[in-house]
């Protein structure tokens, strides 16, 4: 059997931080939540962002090294701070976020070597949160005009977004995650029908932007999968766990679903490959914050443990 788990190799783009949280700092954002659980699940993923120089940047990099995430693309910027937010987790154990603008991330520089790199990765992870500042947004667009297969991850925080950077985003995408009020916030944006499902809404969605693929989640209640090819839609039910936090469930998520997908020719059916990415985000919502550390076997037997109960609909 050919070493394919190897050959695979990404790209994330966009934000890197420190969570403030009740219990302490954790790293932190999304796109680099995604290349952390990539890398442990054996896909090399590099992480193209930018860092100030400070002590936050220094260690930053430090954990990010120890945590396996390659660093070679982080920038250093002398004069913008390494972002930190403050996270807030309530008695639901929902989470709210004080982001600080402007930070190191939003002057990501488009590097020559570095288009170089995204021309050869297998795939390019990037969030809408990464267009908030001009700076990273056309570093962004230039790479986007490279790359061969493109994942936006939609990621809407107030004040941070644009009605005209996110619907302009949704056009490179590939294949694109989002939430259910992100889903309703973009149908609103394209005015399109109230009274249809969500189904039909992702349908209109990916008929507008030529897209392939859309995930749609659903906190507690799971995920659907839709696919244009196979003209599906494919709905996994969420293990039911003790919550600590949904810190980064969603980039586990999406990363245990590119893990799979992304070794297609494996055989690995959309069964298989969202009960595994339901299975991390929930392991990943019952530890604490992003990043917990686990390997094959945890996640094996959380897997199992957890199996009997689980729900899925397919509908053609």
């Amino acid at each position: 059997m050919k070493s394919e788990q190897l050959a695979i190799k990404g790209v994330c783009f966009g934000e890197v931080l420190w969570d403030n949280l009740p219990t302490g700092k954790q790293l932190g954002g999304a796109p680099l939540n995604v290349a952390y659980h990539l890398n442990k699940l054996g896909i090399v993923t590099q992480m193209l962002t930018r860092v100030g120089q400070d002590r936050n940047g220094d260690e930053l990099i430090a954990v990010c090294e120890e945590l396996g995430i390659p660093t070679r693309l982080f920038q250093v910027d002398p004069e913008q701070a390494t972002s930190t937010v403050e996270v807030h987790i309530d008695e639901q154990k929902d989470v709210t976020y004080e982001i600080v603008y402007p930070v190191a991330w939003d002057h990501i520089e488009l590097v020559e070597s570095d288009v170089s790199v995204i021309q050869q990765a297998d795939f390019l992870v990037f969030g809408s949160l990464s267009s908030r500042n001009d700076v990273s947004y056309h570093t962004l667009k230039q790479l986007l005009q490279v790359a061969k297969y493109k994942i936006l991850d939609v990621n809407l925080r107030l004040p941070f977004y644009s009605k005209a950077r996110v619907l302009e985003l949704l056009g490179y995408a590939d294949l694109v995650k989002m939430n259910r009020e992100e889903l309703g916030i973009i149908a609103q944006w394209l005015e399109l029908p109230k009274e249809d499902n969500d189904g039909k809404l992702v349908e209109q969605v990916m008929q507008r932007y030529a897209m392939d693929e859309v995930i749609v989640t659903y906190g507690a209640a799971g995920a659907i999968y839709h696919a244009k090819r196979a003209a599906i839609s494919y709905h996994f039910h969420a293990y039911q766990v003790d919550v600590k936090d949904t810190i980064g469930s969603g980039d586990s998520f999406l990363a245990a679903f590119l893990s799979k997908r992304m070794r297609s020719n494996a055989g690995a059916g959309i069964a298989e490959i969202m009960g595994f990415a339901a299975t991390l985000s929930a392991f990943v919502t019952q530890s604490t914050g992003a990043c917990p550390s686990y390997d094959a076997p945890t996640i094996n037997h959380f897997e199992w443990i957890h199996y009997l109960g689980r729900e899925e609909v397919r509908s053609d």
